[in-house]
């Protein structure tokens, strides 16, 4: 066997080669010498600023893009309540201090531009030196702003100022409708009226955007869009609203009361022109009470009773409040027993001037008597023993369900916060005396918007619309997404009850108790009220007006109502209403696009009987020219007598937790 040998040849490291990685060693030695020096160079001189730069280029922004809260318009397209960009100044004193020498012209063009003092800007930028977001000034006007970018895109130098968008909510009528529109607080949230009952409309959502500062210290911005809020337009005209409010401002100065409320609405729709109530805030400062008190009394306020008065002030009257409606109410009780067949319209009722109910005497407006008056006339001259007739013909169980078939005792739904829902005697609680005195409008509670919807639905033919004050909601591309032309909620009385009630309610104002509310060339019909408020020692009544335009074919429903009339004399005379009544249409009618009819002729003949001819009024006279005018009494009760006596309504027992008691003018 052949053994095979294997010779293995072995490489040496040679000097030279030893040479060589030395002087490899060396070099990469001597490069890194010279790179360490360099950065101990750099960092003992310019260590800071190099710093701050790649700081900057690390630093990234974000911040919201506001969305804009949606218009809310009158029904013509008026703006009433809508938001204004305005802008927020920011400094960003980390970038702007990256670079000294662009300190002093971006210090200057702010000074210049905004009219801030340059030293404390400067004194601002160095106590707030490590910060990114120091607000300098809120809400500048674009004209402003852009004047300072002009000089910033002259100037390289101006550098750490950027601009934050938001929207102000403004009024541009003030306090016109505020109880109708009401405001926003901070966060866009609605609080009263429309901006609180629509406000998931109103709102819309935020973008963002998102930036960074480039090496020449530019904002780049990368942005999410917002989405902005509907805009909603309302029922309420402009014009009307106007004259409505300056009618009451008018009174307020002349004659004075504590409270007033007016609703002009289309019975038709249930569309509300005009609403006011009490005195009106400043919606762009609802905080302020210098409208209502002196600076003494503010002084004098903890913050509890601010608030409480507060809330007074911004209290819609015509929703949130109620009161005894008084003989405004005399019309439902007889339509209500025409719907059931207790009367017709050929029915009479004798009156002596009083009824005995229930152990009391309860009186006419008219103590002498109106003698026989046939259901027309139990209207006009607002004949409390003919309406008791007619209440004890219905019972108790009858009558309670034609107060809650018109609406009453609960909320009509209006698209207003804070509706009450006035207040009803229950069926078992209401004695004879209840029933009797309920029948002319006493002893229980409504509400403004009640009384409004189911006096429409009595006068246009039986149909009750839902009260409201927003037409539609249209979102920023112009599509609508709500809209209301009126909800028919029930029927309440027949077409003949409706014409009957019509014909009545011409009569009333043309020959009855009601001629103030009388408007040139106009149809106009209705019923007064006066209200004695509780207690009824103290002598306080509500008077009232409710009435329609034409009668023919109502167009319009008008309901005034004024809380505490300061002059003595009139405190007790729906005339106050009546007159008021008159004014506001014979002003607001043309507007509303309804205009003179002139002559009517209705199947319902004025009365003539031996206590009155055609026409006449019997009662208490008009404190102001002399014309007659039918008017309850006030409360009268002589405990000496065998048999209690009222001209109205005593405070019964069994009472209703009523705020006022009506005496049925």
């Amino acid at each position: 066997m052949r053994r095979k040998t294997k010779n293995s040849k072995v490489k040496k490291f040679t000097a030279r080669m030893q040479s060589k990685l030395l002087f490899v060693l060396c070099v990469i030695i001597g490069m890194m010498c010279v790179l360490i020096g360099r950065l101990v160079y750099l960092n003992n001189k310019d260590g800071e600023r190099y710093e701050k730069r790649v700081l900057s280029q690390q630093s990234y922004v974000s911040s919201v893009v506001p969305y804009k809260r949606g218009t809310i318009t009158d029904r013509n397209g008026i703006a009433l309540a809508k938001s204004e960009k305005v802008y927020n100044v920011i400094l960003d004193p980390k970038v702007l201090l990256t670079n000294e020498s662009n300190v002093e012209p971006t210090l200057t063009a702010v000074s210049e531009v905004f009219g801030l003092d340059y030293s404390a800007l400067y004194a601002t930028l160095q106590e707030k030196s490590t910060s990114s977001y120091v607000i300098l000034l809120k809400r500048q006007s674009y004209d402003l702003v852009s004047q300072f970018q002009e000089r910033s895109s002259a100037s390289k130098s101006i550098k750490g100022i950027w601009f934050e968008e938001e929207y102000f909510r403004t009024y541009p009528y003030e306090s016109l409708a505020s109880h109708v529109i009401g405001y926003t607080s901070a966060g866009n949230v609605g609080t009263w009226g429309i901006e609180q009952y629509y406000n998931s409309y109103l709102n819309g959502t935020n973008g963002r955007t998102y930036g960074y500062y480039d090496a020449e210290l530019n904002l780049k911005r990368t942005e999410k869009q917002a989405v902005n809020g509907d805009t909603v337009v309302s029922t309420i005209d402009l014009n009307a609203q106007k004259i409505v409010e300056e009618h009451i401002a008018e009174f307020m100065e002349t004659t004075g009361a504590k409270n007033i409320g007016v609703i002009l609405m289309n019975p038709n729709t249930g569309e509300i022109y005009a609403m006011a109530s009490n005195e009106g805030f400043n919606l762009n400062d609802p905080y302020d009470l210098t409208a209502f008190y002196s600076d003494e009394e503010i002084e004098a306020m903890d913050e509890e009773t601010k608030l409480n008065n507060l809330n007074q002030i911004w209290r819609n009257f015509c929703v949130s409040d109620s009161y005894e409606p008084g003989s405004t109410f005399k019309p439902i009780t007889v339509a209500a027993a025409l719907e059931e067949g207790l009367v017709t319209p050929e029915s009479t009722f004798l009156c002596n001037g009083y009824e005995h109910v229930g152990g009391w005497r309860i009186n006419c407006n008219n103590k002498s008597g109106h003698g026989y008056v046939t259901l027309a006339e139990s209207l006009m001259k607002s004949c409390n023993p003919a309406l008791m007739k007619m209440g004890a013909l219905e019972g108790n169980s009858m009558f309670i369900n034609y107060q809650k078939h018109f609406g009453l005792g609960s909320t009509v739904g209006i698209d207003l916060p804070g509706e009450s829902t006035g207040i009803l005697l229950k069926e078992s609680a209401m004695s004879v005396t209840d029933l009797a005195t309920a029948s002319f409008g006493q002893t229980f509670n409504v509400t403004m918007v009640q009384m409004v919807a189911a006096f429409s639905s009595l006068v246009n033919g039986g149909y009750y619309y839902q009260p409201h004050v927003v037409k539609e909601i249209i979102n920023e591309k112009g599509a609508t997404v709500f809209e209301n032309n009126g909800v028919l909620l029930k029927e309440t009385v027949s077409q003949a009850t409706s014409e009957f009630i019509r014909e009545a309610m011409y009569l009333t104002v043309e020959a009855g108790t009601a001629k103030p509310a009388q408007v040139q060339g106009y149809l106009v019909g209705g019923k007064t009220g006066t209200a004695q408020k509780l207690p009824r020692s103290a002598k306080k009544y509500v008077v009232s007006f409710i009435g329609c335009v034409p009668t023919n074919d109502p167009q319009l429903v008008s309901y005034v109502v004024i809380d505490e009339v300061d002059d003595e004399e009139k405190k007790a005379s729906s005339t106050v209403a009546t007159q008021m009544t008159s004014a506001i249409l014979g002003d607001v009618l043309p507007f509303l696009g309804i205009y003179p009819d002139g002559e009517i002729e209705y199947d319902v003949e004025l009365p003539v009987n031996e206590h009155t001819e055609a026409g006449e009024e019997t009662t208490a006279e008009d404190g102001e020219n002399g014309a007659r005018e039918e008017r309850d009494g006030g409360v009268v009760y002589d405990p000496s007598e065998d048999e209690q006596t009222v001209d109205a309504v005593p405070e019964m027992s069994s009472g209703t937790g009523s705020e006022t008691s009506g005496d049925g003018n």
